[in-house]
Parts: C-alpha cells; structure tokens; sequence
C-alpha cells in the first residue's frame, strides 16, 4: 500500500485528504507544518507528499528543497491558491512535480498520484 504524506497547518484540509485517500487505498500520515515534514519524510519513508506552499514557519518550497538536499527522492504535490509561474518554476526546481491548485478536484488530484506512482488508473474509466 503506497504511503502519502500529507502537510498542511490546516487540520480540516489533512482530513479531507486523509479520508480522501485511505477510501482509494492509500496509507496516509500526516504533519502540520514543514519542520514536522522533514521529520516524517526521514522517519517514515514516504512514497509520496502532498504538502502545502503557505505555512507558518517553513513554507512548502523552503520543506522540499531541504528534502532534496538531504538526498530523499520522493515525488511532491504542491498545494496552492497561488499560481505565478515564478513560484511554479521554484517549485520545480526543488522536486515539485505537480502543482495543485485550491479547491483541489479530487479525481484531478488520484489520477496525478496514480500516474506519479506506476498505478493503473482506478474503476476502468476511459480516458
């Protein structure tokens, strides 16, 4: 079961996506804010983070380039409101492979994870 790490300093988005993802199979832990991030990509290993851009103290940017420079190699989804083209370029640069913009659409969002991941697509639908 592929593990998801989801950080975002506001709890009721963590349990959206937690109850999001573990009805579509997926292990969820989570973090609320970047420094915890950090701590539970190098405890647990996950095989995917979903985090937020804007958090108190280390934002999603500052948390993924420090997650580059420790050597892990996990894909990241950035959550944002925001969608400058300088801010995507950064991101991309630190290990940002997908930008997902707030109010997220959930099938949007479990087809990204599923192709990041290797995984066949879910339920059949042609596409």
């Amino acid at each position: 079961m592929p593990k998801i790490l989801v950080i975002d300093d506001s709890s009721a988005i963590r349990g959206e996506l937690r109850g999001l993802l573990e009805a579509h199979g997926f292990e969820v832990i989570e973090a609320d804010n970047g420094e915890q991030g950090l701590e539970q990509v190098a405890q647990q290993k996950p095989d995917l983070v979903i985090s937020d851009l804007n958090m108190p103290g280390m934002d999603g940017l500052t948390m993924c380039a420090h997650i580059k420079a420790q050597g892990h190699v996990v894909p990241v989804f950035m959550l944002t409101t925001q969608t400058s083209p300088e801010l995507k370029a950064k991101a991309k640069d630190c290990g940002v492979v997908a930008w997902i913009v707030k109010p997220h659409r959930e099938d949007t969002l479990l087809r990204g994870i599923r192709k990041v991941l290797g995984l066949p697509a879910e339920g059949g639908a042609a596409g």
